[in-house]
């Protein structure tokens, strides 16, 4: 397989976070990429470039006490240059904790990460564990 292309890129950058390979993971994505958190907690919105992506996931790994987790549940599925991704993602802290699943849907560009997407199967639960705005 190439490994620029979507899917290969895709599984490059979910390898590495299941590894803890923080800046392998983050080496996936483009300069300008856009992160798109869903929901309506303290971490929702659009986040630009590698340092807002790094900041966000930062941010959740400190509100969860280093205990957040993304597992891959599923097979990619790729569609041009979109790939959706079924996910398990969980954490914990002092007031709360949160085990739910998700798709992550990524947009690869020129071997890099451009967008992501992510959707929660149980939003109300997620903003509460994050923290509403």
């Amino acid at each position: 397989m190439n490994e620029h292309t979507p899917a290969a890129v895709a599984a490059a950058y979910f390898e590495a976070l299941a590894s803890g390979d923080v800046p392998t993971a983050m080496a996936q994505l483009s300069p300008q990429v856009v992160w798109h958190q869903p929901g309506a907690n303290r971490f929702s919105g659009e986040h630009a470039g590698v340092e807002g992506v790094g900041a966000l996931l930062g941010g959740m790994m400190e509100a969860s006490n280093g205990s957040f987790q993304l597992a891959v549940t599923g097979p990619a599925m790729v569609n041009g240059e979109l790939v959706a991704v079924p996910v398990r993602f969980s954490g914990t802290n002092a007031d709360a904790s949160m085990d739910m699943a998700g798709v992550d849907l990524l947009t690869v560009r020129d071997g890099k990460i451009a967008a992501v997407h992510l959707f929660s199967a149980d939003g109300a639960a997620e903003d509460a564990f994050w923290g509403r705005v």
